[in-house]
């Protein structure tokens, strides 16, 4: 289903916010794979990876996967099974969906938004670092990717919401 001919000015500029966010995000993904081949050149090279590599390694894949979902939901870019959805009219389309973004997906980011932050605070309260003497400190960061891509993915949410409520209003 594409809206991109049917211009509704705010989700339109968080679109475009989130946007930016995700090809900034993007970028994990590059510093990612030069902290693999370093790891790998390490380990296999000289016989001595890292365990702060290791750590890094999915510290940067969480960033990406995390803040990515908001992204692809922006998008139109997730997972969904079309055997059923994928014939029906576009306006049972929206009407799906802002169901379903009402009544599923705002609950469960809700949910996950609202149980993270103690989980996130627990972990900055005791300034939490990896179990690892030679990982990487600040294990507080990486949570706090949690509440922060669940707010940004519960921004991307709304504003599907606005758009579909919008161009179900206006008849398109």
């Amino acid at each position: 289903m594409t809206t991109r001919h049917h211009p509704v000015p705010i989700a339109d500029g968080i679109d475009a916010a989130i946007r930016k966010i995700g090809h900034l995000i993007a970028w994990t993904y590059v510093v990612l794979v030069l902290v693999i081949i370093l790891q790998v050149v390490l380990r296999k090279g000289f016989s001595s990876g890292l365990i702060i590599f290791e750590e890094l390694q999915w510290h940067l894949y969480a960033i990406g996967v995390m803040f990515g979902l908001s992204y692809a939901q922006i998008n139109n870019a997730h997972v969904r099974v079309d055997l059923i959805y994928g014939g029906l009219r576009i306006q049972t389309k929206r009407i799906i969906d802002i169901l379903g973004i009402l009544f599923l997906v705002l609950p469960f980011i809700a949910v996950i938004f609202i149980h993270s932050l103690d989980f996130v605070a627990d972990s900055w309260r005791i300034n939490e670092s990896s179990q690892s003497p030679s990982g990487l400190p600040w294990r507080w960061a990486i949570k706090s990717v949690i509440p922060l891509s669940f707010g940004l993915l519960g921004l991307a949410v709304v504003s599907r919401l606005i758009r579909d409520t919008v161009l179900l209003l206006r008849g398109v």
